[in-house]
């Protein structure tokens, strides 16, 4: 396909009215969501995934598992997405109805702006740490640019999908290699407990995209390419993401964000940091772009770019002023939210006869579907609250103490994420069958 072919293939629609063109084949979407998912974010978290003194297979074999369990259930989110045509918060009236699909999407738009500014706050600090220089412009630079990405959002996956990708895959080829000529000592150092706790660090990411794969499979020509395409090709790059961040660890001896002073101690280190730092603008664009199609769910006529615009103006304000640190378990407590109600909608959805579901305007609503969502999310918080330091430790007390009016371990060892989905699923299950029924 030539250049002047692509700058005439239409965008995404500019509001709900509009039907999405359907132009990103298998290639497309294994291109894009392989990009998507070569983040610094992951080899940052790393270190929340090893296992210290465990055996090095036992934390690799960690990230395969949860990444195969969160890149399968982003898979079918995503299939779904590109079978009904819709956008993310939308296809959720299938399941709750128009008006209660508002409170997922008061959430959703919650986690894109943090995410997009959290993001942001990356790409600036490894820039700045690269270059020696202040980290307010690249935070300017880095609002401006995924602003202006997400307002032609079709035509950045087909860059993204086509070329993006082969240069992040080369950085990140790399490092490996450099990283790998180092000498990996035993890993002592680490803050996974358990097996389970490693993996669940490892779920969490590409669970974080599921409020947003319909927003892009939309576009996909069939469901099986968007389905194989994110499970494949997010969960490939999570895979060798975390494993490098791990290795990194290793051979270099950092910890935390302190990651990237690892991967700049590789010869030639920065200039691959710069690269994976470029790519870094797509997770924000996405953010970005998924935040302002959320809004038409309620708003459905108003035209997205004004609403890109207006988020990316607040995620680079918030960059620039927020402690974004301090903000992450907010991130991370929504995170838990979005997991059982995967459960309940992949439940809900598959075992739907096809053309049953109704994601129109007038969708009713379905409020019996919140009570598996909110067990599920219950049950999560009961095996591992989430974590809120200094003055929001309030709510990790308040659901400890309720592990141990049920006599829970806190130190279960449990994946919280698998706890919530098998309670969403099991009480969704009867909900659907006995609609199916009637």
């Amino acid at each position: 396909m030539s250049m002047s072919s692509d700058v005439r293939t239409p965008d995404a629609p500019l509001t709900l009215d509009e039907a999405p063109p359907r132009t990103l084949g298998l290639a497309d979407s294994l291109g894009l969501w392989a990009n998507l998912g070569v983040s610094l974010l992951l080899p940052v978290a790393a270190v929340f995934v090893v296992l210290p003194g465990r055996p090095l297979g036992v934390t690799l074999a960690a990230i395969v598992v949860g990444a195969a369990i969160g890149s399968l259930l982003l898979g079918l989110v995503a299939a779904a997405g590109a079978r009904e045509q819709v956008p993310g918060m939308v296809l959720l009236r299938g399941l709750l109805g128009r008006r209660t699909s508002w409170l997922p999407t008061a959430f959703n738009l919650v986690q894109c702006i943090g995410w997009a500014t959290f993001e942001i706050v990356i790409i600036a600090e490894a820039a700045s740490r690269v270059l020696d220089a202040p980290r307010w412009p690249f935070v300017l630079a880095a609002g401006v640019l995924a602003t202006a990405m997400a307002i032609w959002p079709l035509a950045v996956v087909r860059v993204l999908a086509r070329y993006a990708v082969w240069v992040a895959l080369a950085a990140v080829a790399y490092l490996f290699v450099q990283v790998l000529a180092e000498p990996l000592p035993p890993l002592e150092g680490g803050g996974a407990t358990s097996f389970w706790t490693a993996a669940d660090v490892v779920i969490a990411l590409p669970v974080s995209w599921l409020p947003l794969a319909a927003d892009y499979t939309r576009h996909a020509r069939s469901a099986r390419s968007a389905g194989v395409g994110a499970g494949v090709g997010y969960g490939i790059a999570t895979v060798a993401m975390f494993t490098l961040g791990v290795l990194a660890l290793g051979a270099y001896g950092s910890a935390g964000f302190d990651v990237i002073d690892a991967l700049l101690a590789v010869p030639l280190g920065a200039l691959a940091v710069l690269v994976l730092v470029s790519v870094e603008l797509d997770e924000a664009f996405a953010n970005l772009y998924s935040t302002a199609v959320s809004a038409q769910n309620v708003v459905g006529r108003l035209d997205r770019r004004v609403l890109v615009v207006a988020v990316g103006g607040t995620a680079t304000t918030l960059a620039l002023s927020l402690d974004v640190a301090a903000y992450e378990p907010f991130l991370f407590l929504i995170g838990a939210v979005f997991v059982p109600l995967a459960g309940v909608l992949l439940v809900a959805y598959w075992l739907t006869p096809r053309g049953r579901w109704d994601t129109s305007d007038t969708a009713p609503a379905r409020p019996l579907h919140l009570l598996p969502w909110a067990a599920g999310f219950i049950a999560y918080q009961l095996t591992l609250p989430t974590y809120f330091p200094g003055p929001g430790s309030g709510w990790t007390a308040w659901w400890s103490a309720r592990q141990a009016d049920l006599g829970i371990d806190p130190g279960n060892g449990w994946s919280a994420s698998l706890v919530g989905l098998a309670v969403a699923v099991a009480l969704t299950l009867p909900i659907t069958l006995a609609g199916r029924r009637r």
